[in-house]
């Protein structure tokens, strides 16, 4: 960043940007009500402030008001700056609100000063934002990933400092984060204290909302709330953008569409029920871009799309999945027919989109692993079945797309959800479907949650397990140090070295790979 560099113009912030219009020209909240609008204290931002979905010329900025308010940002770089007035926060999306910024200019580090004006034109408390847009040329960028956050019962605990997991990762100085899946366990209750095997006993911060399991819409906005509580998940949030993706416990355990569940903590056992408030919750709490189109998915959804595209400069593209909207019913997964994980929509879209990809590597974010068994009872909840043979069920999908992707180089998957680490390389010449091109799974996580592990691995697709780090003991406490996070490093000439490390920052295994 220098004084030659063109710091923010009116053009670059405002031309073609409909987020940034749309959000500039909403009216008074007040004056559209009709209400004088005197609020006798500032505004707060009560849950911090965060960025997502950074591409290299567009940005979501996110904050929660302490009460009715109109979000503002500052926005700049170097010398220059303009004031950016989005919308407003109401009661109907608990007080959140979010800016969406196009139009910037790549390979750039912004300072972004937030705020919320009050009906009068008081302005709030302030806090500063900073993220850095892709760059478009070949230069180095880096991301780190995991999943599983306050999960069976391991929530804050002020005695070991709150969530380290996340200051560890902090301290790689990443471009970007993506949070791969279980952001928050909404169907998991967090005791004030916790006695683990060996006597010692976990205290927990507790709040509103996470005493019980999630159900009304309010109690599953307080499960993001909790987590964003923690000091380790600001700071980090506060100059790290996001990209998000849900899973199962967002909801409830291994949920699926069309569901109704057999639980007696819970009134309401209908899934839809349960998910549409879930995954209201889940886009009012992330800094995601709103997408109204409609899925061709079963009703009861907001009207938006989880999986999607981050384009993340010359070097790189990224792919997040939604492996559980379009999920069919838990089975055995043997059917000889293709059974949904993925849908077709949304997998058809993940070839198409890879393939016109010009990134040097094409990373492929999936909230579930690939070749990793996951019972649920006698049923199975991931892709893989257990059966070594020609695809069956769900694996029909992932058949058809890596077909899709043969000749495509530079394609890396990530993952988390099974609660330890692993590196996984995948080759038809061990595989029973041999229709593909070989490739890499690397699996992190958890971050603040129960370890576990290792699963077993399906051999349809010809995985080996080249690395694992597990539990001690199943459901082993945060305290015990086996948290994971995975880390990319891309150079200015492409070459990436991934790494998965431990709450110390300690590197457990890496590898080099060189694009073609």
């Amino acid at each position: 960043m220098t004084s030659r560099e063109p710091a923010l113009s009116r053009r670059h912030l405002l031309a073609g940007s409909a987020g940034v219009i749309a959000a500039a020209s909403v009216p008074s909240y007040a004056a559209a009500r009709g209400v004088p609008g005197q609020l006798r204290d500032r505004l707060a931002l009560t849950d911090g402030v965060q960025s997502g979905e950074v591409t290299s010329r567009s940005a979501v900025l996110w904050a929660r008001s302490s009460g009715e308010g109109r979000l503002v940002a500052r926005i700049g770089t170097g010398r220059r700056s303009r004031v950016v007035r989005g919308p407003w926060a109401t009661p109907d999306s608990d007080h959140t609100a979010r800016l969406e910024l196009q139009g910037l200019t790549p390979g750039r580090d912004y300072d972004a000063t937030l705020w919320f004006e009050s009906a009068d034109g008081t302005r709030g408390e302030v806090d500063l934002l900073r993220f850095r847009t892709a760059d478009t040329r070949p230069r180095p960028t880096s991301f780190v990933w995991t999943g599983d956050t306050a999960g069976q019962g391991w929530g804050i605990n002020p005695d070991l400092g709150g969530m380290t997991a996340y200051a560890a990762m902090h301290a790689t100085r990443p471009d970007f984060f993506v949070h791969a899946g279980d952001t928050v366990y909404s169907d998991g209750p967090i005791a004030p204290t916790v006695t683990e095997p060996d006597g010692q006993v976990w205290r927990n911060e507790v709040r509103f909302g996470v005493e019980k399991v999630a159900e009304s819409l309010r109690e599953f906005r307080g499960r993001h709330r909790y987590n964003l509580s923690d000091r380790h998940v600001r700071r980090f949030y506060a100059d790290t953008p996001v990209l998000a993706q849900w899973d199962d416990h967002e909801t409830v355990n291994n949920w699926w569409p069309g569901e109704v569940i057999d639980d007696e903590r819970y009134t309401e056992r209908r899934v839809d029920v349960l998910a549409a408030r879930a995954r209201r919750a889940w886009h009012e709490y992330q800094p995601v871009s709103l997408d109204t189109r409609r899925g061709r998915g079963r009703t009861g959804f907001a009207e938006s799309r989880i999986y999607r595209k981050a384009e993340r400069g010359h070097h790189l593209d990224v792919f997040c999945l939604d492996m559980r909207t379009f999920k069919g019913e838990n089975t055995p997964n043997l059917e000889r027919r293709r059974t949904p994980v993925l849908g077709r929509e949304q997998a058809e879209w993940l070839v198409r989109e890879v393939r016109r990809s010009r990134a040097t590597w094409k990373v492929i974010s999936a909230d579930l692993p690939l070749g990793l068994v996951v019972p649920d009872g006698t049923d199975q909840e991931g892709v893989a079945n257990g059966d070594p043979g020609r695809p069956l069920g769900r694996e029909h999908e992932l058949a058809a797309v890596l077909r899709g992707l043969r000749g495509v180089p530079g394609v890396l998957w990530i993952t988390a959800d099974v609660h330890y680490c692993a590196a996984h390389h995948y080759s038809p010449e061990r595989a029973s479907f041999t229709d593909f091109d070989p490739f890499w799974e690397i699996v992190a996580g958890p971050v603040n949650a129960g370890t576990f592990g290792p699963s077993s691995l399906d051999a349809t697709f010809g995985p080996r397990q080249v690395f694992a780090r597990a539990a001690d003991y199943p459901n082993q406490s945060p305290r015990g140090g086996n948290q994971f996070f995975g880390h990319v490093d891309i150079e200015r000439d492409g070459l990436l070295t991934v790494s998965l490390r431990n709450t110390a920052g300690q590197v457990l295994w890496s590898r080099e790979l060189a694009p073609r």
